[in-house]
């Protein structure tokens, strides 16, 4: 079966970086485009970066020049590079793929900026 499991998370002061991973499994990953998104506390899950098969990337407005996607298909790997943070990026962190028509989500990997 899908799986997709986050790590990398953990608190930060602002201006600092933080490399988010996604371990993903049951599907064929180098075939299919992976997407981040993020839920700050007490607001909507948003969208933040997808990377296509063959490298492709687009991000969100609030995040371009200062977050990366990137995946290693040979690890079967989605990374996110997050540079110059902000508490606005505080956050629960998730990967997703949609295969075979539905949407497969990890649980999420928590991200916090604060001095």
């Amino acid at each position: 079966q899908v799986q997709l499991v986050e790590s990398g998370g953990g608190r930060v002061q602002p201006g600092g970086s933080l490399r988010l991973s996604c371990l993903a499994s049951g599907f064929p990953f180098s075939t299919y485009v992976m997407t981040w998104y993020r839920q700050p506390p007490g607001k909507e899950r948003e969208w933040v970066a997808r990377i296509g098969p063959g490298g492709t990337t687009s991000y969100a407005d609030s995040v371009k020049g200062r977050f990366t996607i990137s995946r290693d298909n040979g690890k079967n790997t989605v990374y996110l590079q997050m540079n110059s943070l902000k508490p606005e990026d505080t956050a629960v962190y998730y990967c997703k793929v949609y295969y075979r028509a539905m949407d497969y989500w990890g649980k999420g990997t928590l991200v916090t900026v604060s001095s």
